[in-house]
């Protein structure tokens, strides 16, 4: 099967699934946040450290905007084919300043399933804190409004019993790379969240949050010396709440010398009966920067004037100089 056609298969089972959104945090540059994406994904990068970082606003055309930042950092192969990582996530969103923490270290395994290196398999397990809490006092309530003006020295006659709440958190994942050098590869993971379902509930009502099911894909073939083409894809499923999206990203290589290495990226996505995102990004040396930008076009468009929200994304790979071990051979004084 040549490229073109490997490319329009994998396009061709990306627009199978049809959604709207999900509950969790979530991001529109879903395949450069990856530990966030799967727990398979600790450590699965070309170098020994990787740091990760996010930041998105959303909504801030609606009401007080979403800030979502995200901070990641991993090892890879720290001990055999075993890798390491911790993320840390931080959300507040809407009137009420709902905020919602995640601090979660995560272990991977790499294993190779032919001597070739092409076809591998990595399982992920997460296992962390998540921290919840609600500012009743940013809310308004009918009782409030006394005839025709709103008091806010009025009592809410609302009776909250907790307003934090501590969880644990279990998350797992599994990732299968075919690999065929560094511009003609792909992978397709599947992952899982909040699956022993925490009690959510600010109430004495037991309340379990959600499992949340996510598959996803990303794919890479050169086109010619310069160009390259990244499809990418992401399903979640959350309860009755669904996301799906699906785009592609194209390269262009400017340089790549010895020591030195450039390469800018543009990219277009959906997700799908709720926006649409550009993204653009450079690929420097061990550096990566991106930005996107969504374009609401659901029912909320109304009230959010078609805007959705900015979202910045940066990482860096920390790669040791190994020299190669050279043995030599001591030649006999009599010779």
């Amino acid at each position: 099967m040549n490229i073109t056609m490997k490319y329009l298969f994998i396009m061709g089972v990306f627009m199978t699934v049809v959604s709207v959104c999900a509950q969790d945090i979530h991001f529109s540059q879903f395949m450069h946040n990856p530990m966030h994406q799967n727990p398979g994904n600790t450590g699965f990068h070309n170098g020994d450290y990787r740091v990760n970082a996010a930041f998105r606003d959303q909504w801030r055309s609606v009401t007080l905007p979403y800030n979502t930042f995200l901070l990641s950092a991993d090892r890879s192969m720290i001990y055999k084919n075993l890798s390491v990582g911790l993320l840390f996530a931080h959300d507040v969103a809407g009137d009420g300043r709902f905020r919602t923490i995640d601090l979660m270290p995560s272990v991977a395994l790499n294993f190779y399933l032919d001597k070739a290196k092409v076809h591998s398999i990595k399982p992920g397990i997460q296992l962390g804190l998540n921290f919840r809490e609600l500012r009743s006092d940013q809310f308004t309530w009918n009782s409030q409004f006394g005839g025709h003006v709103f008091d806010p020295s009025l009592p809410t006659n609302e009776n909250f019993q907790r307003q934090k709440k501590g969880n644990f958190t279990v998350n797992s994942g599994l990732i299968y790379q075919w690999f065929r050098g560094a511009r003609t590869n792909f992978n397709v993971g599947v992952s899982a969240f909040n699956m022993n379902r925490q009690n959510q509930g600010f109430f004495n009502e037991v309340i379990g949050r959600p499992i949340r099911i996510q598959f996803h894909g990303r794919a890479q073939f050169r086109l010619n010396e310069k160009w390259d083409v990244l499809p990418a894809f992401s399903y979640n499923n959350q309860a009755q709440y669904q996301e799906f999206l699906i785009g592609s990203e194209f390269k262009y290589i400017m340089k790549e010398s010895r020591g030195e290495y450039l390469a800018l990226y543009i990219g277009a996505f959906t997700r799908i009966k709720d926006a649409a995102f550009i993204n653009i990004g450079v690929d420097y040396q061990n550096w990566w920067f991106g930005m996107s930008y969504d374009w609401n076009y659901s029912k909320l468009s109304p009230a959010s004037r078609i805007r959705g929200g900015i979202e910045f994304t940066a990482q860096y790979i920390f790669k040791s100089f190994k020299p190669k071990k050279v043995i030599h051979r001591i030649c006999p004084v009599y010779i």
